[in-house]
């Protein structure tokens, strides 16, 4: 297949007071999967928006198989063949139109403008053919309102790839997908490249994805380019990372020990109703960061719901200071003062059609109430304080979650049991989704509540997290604790080990 390369030379942009691109150098072909990655900041997205045309103020040039092209308005930039997926996907959909009205939107508005009379049938036939090449199953009569937010990624998709696409951009597409929609997107993405000959620009901080579905990554700090190069066997994510920050994430994040107490919070010989717990054990100190590690299944999620009464619970202690906790619900655990930010943020930790400041006071409501009623000027005084203490970047308290980053959406996750003032924290993969200046930030508000005398619960199945900021270490196996361990004095190899069912004894 004939191969088409759009690259840019010195390409640079500035915004008032900010230079966001600097001099980039930047070049694929169709059939390659590229990873864009870096930090919030380091100007990823305004460079993926010069090449769809929606940058149209920068210096530099752009060529197509050699020749410069003007890239300055979107239409010009999808003529060229290069289309561009945006996390919201919902914006650029018409919900009360159909799939294949919404797959065939650009015939569409094309015909309007010329004034030609709609062929229903040719476009319903079109969009079939197209969703049936893709191997996209989805109805094609479906109103766009009825379809699961993995289902609209996909028409959008689609829509692109309807026309001349040769260059298809995903900007954070799998954010908001399950496990299994994932694996959709990327079996429509290995088809995009190797049978349409397209080149697919992929935009993640899911470096465990970029490393599975990639061939090659681009990587970019501050408005420049860093790095260009194939991905390999021998490309860890580690490596990603430290080229991202520009040094290692241990001299970014220096761990800071702070005064650790007595035991404060137990977990007894812990059993769930379904089987998945089978005598977990863990305690925490004041002032500690406990961290649980293991891989996906090993129990950490459903041990982190067990003690927090999402998931019943069929034997077992759970204690604070030494007294028994009764829970059977979530509520509660609240009212023990016991939090957990899940690590379904979207679906559990926060309410994203609920604006900022709402969320902030979510989980103490009464604290906010005259009488009966809740007051907004306390919630609003109240998301004043966490923006600002948080670093929450939001251009109000009264915007709508959904529209935040995923870093900003976590530290609202956070904040709004800071603002319960909990005894007890507990934090299920609380950077996943997020980049590496947003795990920054994460990682300090962790320690600044575990300074405070609080104790943590640090859940995740990243190693390196565990390595960053635990004190000690607790790992998970089949349901079952198989390792206790001093977290400065264990590698990410031994956590491996026991990870993956490793015993003493071996």
């Amino acid at each position: 297949m004939e191969k088409i390369r759009i690259e840019t030379r010195n390409v640079s942009i500035e915004f008032p007071g900010v230079k966001a691109l600097s001099d980039i150098n930047f070049s694929i072909e169709t059939g390659d999967v590229r990873a864009v990655v870096g930090a919030n900041g380091a100007g990823k997205s305004t460079l993926m928006k010069v090449l769809a045309g929606a940058n149209p103020g920068y210096t530099g040039q752009v060529l197509l198989n050699g020749n410069v092209v003007e890239l300055r308005n979107p239409s010009v930039a999808k003529k060229l063949g290069i289309e561009i997926v945006y996390q919201e996907v919902d914006m650029a959909l018409f919900p009360a139109q159909t799939v294949a009205e919404n797959i065939m939107m650009n015939e569409l508005i094309t015909g309007m403008e010329r004034k030609v009379a709609v062929n229903w049938k040719h476009i319903r036939t079109a969009a079939r053919e197209t969703l049936k090449r893709l191997h996209i199953d989805i109805d094609e009569n479906l109103q766009v309102s009825e379809l699961s937010l993995a289902q609209k990624q996909l028409v959008l998709i689609a829509r692109a790839v309807q026309g001349s696409c040769n260059f298809l951009i995903l900007d954070e597409p799998t954010a908001p997908l399950s496990t299994a929609e994932t694996e959709k997107l990327f079996a429509l993405v290995e088809h995009l490249t190797k049978t349409e000959n397209i080149a697919v620009i992929f935009i993640s901080h899911r470096l465990q994805e970029v490393l599975r579905i990639c061939r090659t990554i681009t990587v970019m700090r501050n408005g420049e380019l860093v790095a260009n190069y194939p991905i390999t066997s021998q490309t860890t994510i580690k490596s990603i990372v430290d080229q991202m920050l520009g040094r290692s994430f241990e001299e970014y994040f220096p761990k800071v020990q702070g005064h650790i107490g007595e035991v404060a919070f137990e977990v007894k010989n812990l059993c769930d109703e379904e089987g998945m717990l089978k005598n977990v054990s863990v305690n925490i100190r004041q002032g500690e960061i406990v961290g649980v590690s293991g891989l996906v299944g090993a129990g950490k999620s459903e041990l982190c719901k067990t003690i927090f009464g999402a998931r019943a619970k069929k034997s077992g202690q759970v204690l604070l200071n030494g007294k028994e906790l009764k829970i059977k619900s979530p509520t509660d655990a609240v009212r023990y003062k016991l939090g957990l930010v899940p690590e379904e943020r979207r679906k559990e930790g926060v309410l994203v059609d609920e604006p900022v400041y709402f969320n902030l006071a979510a989980a103490d409501l009464p604290k906010y109430s005259n009488g009966i009623f809740i007051s907004r000027k306390k919630q609003l005084e109240n998301a004043q304080n966490y923006i600002q203490s948080l670093g929450i970047k939001t251009p109000t308290a009264s915007q709508l979650v959904a529209f935040l980053s995923g870093g900003n959406q976590q530290k609202v996750a956070v904040g709004k049991w800071l603002a319960a003032d909990c005894e007890v924290y507990i934090f299920d993969e609380p950077t996943k989704g997020v980049d590496v200046g947003a795990k920054h930030d994460i990682f300090q508000l962790i320690q600044d509540i575990a300074a405070a005398g609080k104790c943590v619960l640090y859940v995740t199945s990243e190693t390196s997290e565990i390595m960053a900021i635990t004190d000690r270490t607790y790992v998970m196996y089949g349901g079952c604790v198989t390792a206790e361990l001093v977290t400065a004095d264990t590698t990410e190899d031994e956590i491996m080990f026991y990870s993956t069912g490793g015993k003493d004894n071996e």
